[in-house]
């Protein structure tokens, strides 16, 4: 039997997805020890939520790490693969991202995008926000306001969402995401942005910061942002700065 691989050369397959399958499967090597120790103390599973609009959704949930029941409800991220947001690249994102939140006090919730769109666009928006009063209907999340995350494609879902109505969310991880000067119909009304884009992305995104850092803060953004020197387009998270802005909302 002959045995197939895939060849980036001999197959049309777009050069941004192929930089970023690459981003991902280091991403992926890189965290695999971690991911087995956070594992280990955080309840984590896959789960099908129905929406109010009658439709549903796989969700990747991770429960805060070394929970009890005698404790109170734990705030609710929702965090937002990049690419397509398929089920593939958000189980990694849910892991490598999702065990840092949950490491510190976070419900996580890892949507799979329904149209390979992440969940940018009106559609994808709104059942972002029918899953989430899903999820506040459970003793064990706390209600009120939540926070929003994504890296690249998913970052840019969490912005659209966040703009949409910032008195829903505590703020929004968008690690990395870019603005266009398209996006400020709306006004974020002073609402808490972290923004992280790598200095060596591939796709070219730091040269585009400075243009989003405008946009954002045109748009009504309190930001916090920085360049990473040397990262790439899909980095670590830098918690050194990422803890004390969660602990400042």
């Amino acid at each position: 039997m002959k045995i197939l691989t895939v060849n980036e050369k001999n197959l049309k397959i777009p050069r941004t997805v192929i930089l970023l399958l690459k981003c991902w499967r280091y991403l992926a090597m890189s965290f695999s020890a971690s991911l087995l120790m956070s594992l280990s103390v955080s309840a984590y599973g896959q789960e099908r939520i129905e929406l109010a609009d009658g439709s549903s959704l796989n969700v990747f949930i991770m429960l805060p790490t070394n929970r009890t029941v005698e404790v109170e409800p734990s705030p609710l991220v929702i965090l937002m693969a990049g690419g397509p947001g398929n089920a593939s690249i958000s189980k990694d994102m849910s892991q490598w991202l999702g065990s840092g939140f949950a490491n510190r006090g976070w419900t996580v919730a890892v949507p799979i995008s329904p149209n390979n769109r992440s969940f940018r666009g009106g559609l994808g928006n709104a059942k972002v926000g029918q899953l989430i009063e899903a999820l506040q209907l459970r003793p064990t999340i706390k209600a009120g306001k939540v926070l929003l995350g994504g890296v690249s494609n998913g970052g840019m879902s969490a912005l659209e969402i966040a703009k949409r109505d910032p008195s829903r969310y505590l703020g929004v991880v968008a690690v990395p995401a870019l603005f266009s000067d398209s996006d400020k119909e709306q006004s974020f009304d002073g609402l808490s942005i972290y923004l992280r884009i790598g200095g060596q992305d591939q796709l070219g995104w730091a040269d585009k910061f400075d243009v989003t850092v405008a946009n954002l803060n045109e748009a009504g953004a309190r930001l916090d942002a920085e360049v990473l020197d040397g990262a790439p387009h899909m980095f670590r998270m830098d918690w050194a700065t990422l803890g004390p802005w969660l602990e400042g909302l």
